[in-house]
């Protein structure tokens, strides 16, 4: 007895424990409901794509900043302490030697005269100012000290280029080319995340409203099922044919779970989109949709010439070539550049040294082996490579919007023909659930009709799922992926919500 009980508290505290984990982990899957405006939202303000484009389009603007400053001086301090082998002199020895003999006969020979002074008193003046000169001699110190071997200085230095063939002003251009390609790089991150989107929010949309189609098809399999078993029993019917149902019933449970595991896969991928938490389940609001018709093929293909972002992508790598090719042929030109240095501190440094200086240079290369007339020829090059690409550019894209603009036209043209479809389909199978329950058809037929009907309405919504992401994909090529809202919310658009069709 006491077993009996002590089992029956395990088995209480063991479904009280399964049903807190059950309420516990449905707390933690949140559900939201979200529209295809708030998902871009969502996706442009805490996408990892868009926000590394923001930072290159900042980074180029700092480097914009930068190649300003080339235009103005540096002004810098510089130190050094500086080590020789041994101290600088300067020798006047053999100086000294030269001219003391000179000193030393004319201060004791020689007779001299000065104009109104007697000749003996001019000889003794002259010849005690001799052996003064000669005692200076002797005693100055004709081996100076240059520089000591170990010194230090500290200076300020300001360097200013003038003139350096036109270097700078193609640097500058070259940087505002690169921020003017940035942002480019940036529209055209946000037209492939639109893209993106586009084919993971309504490739959920698809995946929901199939999920509702395989659901509809089970239960009309489970009542198809149901009513087979019941004629069986009053024997209008075989056995072999409950059978049939019920391979087809257990085919339909298999498809609604296939199907439920594919919309499980694609919210992941939305919210990996969206930035989002991998615990939230994502209900779109917004259903598939298609327009009869829109612009023209013409319309679109002069769009991408004006704004498709890869296209002027390739332009600024053009206009880059081109101020590439000014850098080279600078070459040819000289480069003058003003100079200042002035003495803060030193230690032992020559008093020879000046304290300051100020002075303006020229560096002019003659000739360089053909070096510069080669380099300027490659730019040249690059800059036709580049031309070259660029056709080729615009062409690709001319084709690939003919062919966008072609799939749309055959997409719209299998929605028409499905919808005729699905109208005979639907007439197909109240006419064999009919015959069935008045014992004029057999359950093959309905199975078959209802699994016909199943089709059509699932090819519709994979076509209608074609045809928008085929949307966003030509207004993406267009340059106005942006614009992508604008085709949903016309006035003009179908859409489609299936629940019920399948009775």
């Amino acid at each position: 007895m006491k077993k009996f009980e002590t089992n029956s508290l395990i088995v209480f505290i063991s479904i009280v424990f399964l049903s807190f984990n059950c309420l516990h982990a449905q707390e933690q899957t949140q559900s939201k409901k979200l529209s295809f405006e708030q998902a871009m939202d969502f996706s442009k303000q805490k996408s990892h794509i868009v926000k590394q484009s923001a930072y290159q389009q900042q980074e180029k603007k700092q480097l914009v900043k930068a190649a300003r400053g080339l235009y103005l001086p540096k002004i810098g301090i510089s130190a050094q302490y500086m080590a020789m082998s041994e101290d600088l002199h300067l020798d006047l020895t053999p100086v000294r030697d030269a001219i003391e003999p000179l000193y030393k006969t004319l201060g004791s020979y020689g007779n001299f005269s000065i104009p109104g002074v007697p000749d003996n008193t001019a000889t003794q003046m002259i010849r005690t100012k001799m052996n003064e000169g000669l005692l200076q001699v002797e005693n100055a110190e004709w081996d100076q000290l240059i520089q000591k071997k170990q010194f230090g200085t500290i200076d300020a230095t300001f360097d200013w280029p003038i003139y350096v063939g036109g270097k700078i002003r193609a640097a500058n251009k070259a940087a505002s080319i690169q921020l003017t390609e940035a942002d480019e790089a940036e529209r055209q991150k946000e037209g492939e995340l639109v893209s993106e989107l586009v084919e993971r929010y309504y490739g959920l949309c698809l995946a929901k409203q199939a999920e509702k189609v395989r659901l509809e098809v089970f239960k009309g399999m489970e009542n198809h099922l149901q009513d087979a078993l019941k004629m069986e029993k009053q024997g209008f019917i075989a056995n072999a044919d409950v059978l049939n149902v019920r391979v087809f019933h257990s085919q339909a449970e298999r498809e609604l779970n296939k199907s439920r595991r594919i919309s499980t896969i694609l919210n992941q991928a939305l919210l990996n989109t969206l930035a989002q938490d991998d615990d939230l389940n994502i209900e779109p609001i917004s259903s598939l949709f298609y327009l009869d018709s829109i612009e023209s093929m013409e319309y679109f293909k002069k769009l991408a010439k004006q704004k498709n972002p890869l296209l002027h992508q390739v332009e600024a790598k053009k206009q880059l070539s081109i101020q590439a090719y000014n850098v080279e042929k600078s070459n040819y030109f000289p480069a003058v550049a003003l100079t200042a240095m002035y003495d803060i501190a030193n230690k032992d440094l020559s008093p020879y040294t000046p304290e300051w200086l100020v002075g303006i240079g020229m560096k002019w290369t003659l000739f360089d082996g053909a070096a510069r007339y080669r380099k300027t020829k490659a730019a040249s090059l690059k800059t036709e490579q580049v031309k070259e690409y660029q056709l080729k550019a615009e062409s690709d894209i001319e084709m690939v919007i003919d062919k966008l603009y072609q799939e749309l036209n055959m997409y719209k043209e299998q929605l028409t023909d499905l919808e005729t479809a699905r109208t005979y389909a639907k007439e197909y199978l109240r006419v064999r659930e009919k015959g069935f329950h008045e014992e004029m058809a057999n359950s093959t037929d309905v199975v078959d009709a209802r699994l016909a009907l199943s089709k059509i309405l699932i090819e519709r919504l994979e076509t209608m799922y074609k045809y928008d992401t085929t949307l966003a994909k030509l207004l993406e090529f267009s340059g106005v992926s942006e614009q992508f809202t604008a085709y949903q919310r016309n006035p003009n658009a179908k859409t489609e919500s299936y629940s019920t069709e399948i009775k």
